[in-house]
């Protein structure tokens, strides 16, 4: 039985000029009055693709439907709990560890005369400018004063900032927290509703070359992820090592140490974009700098290096074959999805960038606008080719001169 025929739609010029601007119009109006709902609508079709490769792969062993959604959530939920857990492991013990050492340079004294560390820095520093002829700089004498300004006076003040973020930051917990649920529980309808859906598309538009249209998207989702998912591991994994070897080396006190923290946590910053290379060394380059200015500039030379090649190499390599996107568009989704949502809409734009894009390259086979010629009139008169001609009135001929 010879293959179905392309369906293909043809859009007529009128519809071009009237209906199109319209739908466009009320997209746009319908979209920003329930900019949140459906956000979180989109995320969940997110999460639905990228795990209904998962749920059908369940279905081919014979698994019904319902069971296997069942399954792949509590794996995929299990995974994320997992790496939450572990890696809030790491991450909070490395904190604490670090906090405390920052806790003793600013407050626990020791020497003759008995001083902080940060004092004892502050006169070496005080020292070196009197000997380079530098001694009405008198960074000794303001650094005490702001020290002791912060241990004693400005502790209230601080303590009433913090608890006012703290109720803030609960407020914000408890919406997530909401909004997550409901990402799940809309996500698993899709999940359950899916096969029905690629059905019914593959019906209406018969899959060819690549796939379907639920196909596609899938695919394009799940190759972003994937390809990002290999950047923060290059990405952790390079900070991680550089930290540890400056640590071996002697030029970042304990960069043993915290090198796991900072790694992972340079890793996770990687899936903000554009700003989070940034985001992921400032926590390093601050503990340098209170260990030492030179172990700060070795680290902040680190991360200088590692994005250097990141550009250069590693995201041309993992995720120029992922996006298939240009570059203009790419900084544009980013900003509009800054734009309409915040942090939140810049995390989601790209895989939705990715989805749409299959979505077009799939209607772009089937979908054609009716061409515009020179001789086309906008509405058909009903007029044979010379009847204009012989229905024109007469022109009187000139009066003669």
């Amino acid at each position: 039985m010879p293959p179905p025929a392309p369906v293909t739609i043809q859009i007529p010029r009128w519809a071009q000029l009237v209906l199109l601007p319209l739908l466009l119009l009320l997209v746009w109006t319908v979209a920003g009055a329930v900019r949140h709902v459906l956000f979180l609508f989109l995320v969940s079709l997110l999460i639905a693709l990228l795990l209904n490769p998962l749920v059908r792969g369940l279905g081919r062993a014979r698994i019904p439907r319902g069971l296997a959604v069942a399954l792949v959530y509590l794996a995929f939920a299990a995974v994320v709990a997992l790496a939450i857990l572990a890696l809030a492991t790491v991450v909070v013990q490395q904190t604490r560890s670090a906090a405390h050492r920052v806790d003793n340079y600013f407050t626990v004294d020791s020497g003759h005369p008995p001083q902080t560390g940060a004092q004892q820095d502050l006169a070496r520093f005080q020292r070196w400018l009197d000997h380079h002829h530098l001694s009405g700089v008198h960074v000794q004498r303001e650094g005490e004063k702001f020290l002791n300004q912060v241990g004693t006076k400005d502790v209230q003040k601080y303590t009433s900032r913090a608890l006012h973020w703290a109720e803030g930051a609960g407020l914000t917990v408890v919406t997530l927290l909401f909004d997550a649920l409901l990402v799940v529980v809309v996500s698993i309808y899709m999940l359950l509703d899916m096969q029905r859906l690629t059905e019914a598309v593959d019906r209406r538009f018969p899959p060819r070359g690549r796939g379907g249209l639920i196909v596609r998207m899938e695919q394009a989702v799940a190759s972003y992820v994937k390809g990002q998912f290999l950047l923060s591991l290059i990405i952790g994994l390079s900070v991680g090592v550089g930290l540890w070897i400056l640590g071996m080396a002697g030029l970042l006190p304990h960069g043993g140490k915290y090198a796991a923290a900072f790694g992972a946590w340079a890793g996770i910053t990687e899936l903000i974009p554009y700003i989070g290379p940034w985001l992921g060394a400032a926590p390093a380059v601050l503990y340098a700098l209170v260990q030492h200015p030179l172990s700060a500039l070795w680290v902040a030379l680190l991360f200088l290096c590692i994005q250097q090649l990141e550009g250069h190499l590693v995201v041309p390599k993992v995720m120029g074959h992922t996006l298939r996107l240009h570059p203009l568009l790419v900084i544009f989704g980013l900003l509009a999805g800054g734009e309409i949502y915040g942090f939140p809409g810049i995390l989601v734009a790209l895989p939705l960038l990715a989805a749409a894009r299959a979505v077009w390259e799939f209607f772009s086979e089937r979908v054609e606008l009716q061409k515009w010629t020179e001789d086309a009139p906008l509405a058909e008169l009903g007029l044979e080719p010379g009847d204009e001609a012989e229905q024109a009135p007469e022109t009187p001929p000139a009066p003669a001169a």
